[in-house]
């Protein structure tokens, strides 16, 4: 450990990545977990297409939202756009000395990607706790169902589920 470096806060630079689609409690618990652990910390957020390319579809909350919400986190010190799959090439761009994941990667073919690659270059791989009750993949399911509910009933109105309701009159 460097002279610089104290027991409280061991790393420089951290990096916490993530689509920070509809920003809830654990992504927030992450940035502030990170923030303790580093001076100074830069939250990766990916982009549009690389969050469909990872998880299939496009984030709810479209890139400069979710990039203006993170960047106006306390704990964040910077914010970046990940256009690039490969972390070890955003790595060469923001020289992190730590990365930050919740800890539904340990363990995972993903996490043991990302640090077997990291290890290579000095970078540690820390795990914070996952938000077991509170996910972006929940609330979007919470979402779609609401949505599914809310679809045009008869006559153009909206349906509730137990009745039509009247859309608006021209």
């Amino acid at each position: 450990m460097t002279a610089d470096r104290t027991a409280d806060r061991p790393y420089r630079v951290g990096y916490a990545p993530g689509a920070y689609d509809l920003f809830h409690i654990g992504h927030l618990n992450i940035l502030r977990h990170a923030r303790s652990r580093c001076d100074y910390l830069v939250a990766g957020v990916v982009s549009d297409e690389m969050a469909e390319l990872a998880k299939g579809r496009r984030p709810m909350i479209p890139l400069v939202e979710r990039l203006e919400i993170v960047r106006s986190v306390k704990y964040v010190d910077a914010a970046f756009v990940e256009t690039v799959p490969d972390k070890l090439e955003t790595w060469k761009q923001v020289r992190f000395d730590v990365l930050f994941k919740g800890d539904d990667w340990r363990g995972t073919p993903k996490g043991d990607k990302l640090e077997k690659d990291f290890a290579d270059v000095g970078v540690e791989i820390v795990y914070f706790p996952y938000t077991v009750h509170t996910s972006s993949t929940q609330l979007r399911r919470a979402l779609d169902l609401l949505t599914q509910e809310a679809e045009p009933g008869p006559a153009g109105g909206v349906s509730d589920g137990l009745r039509s309701v009247p859309g608006p009159t021209s």
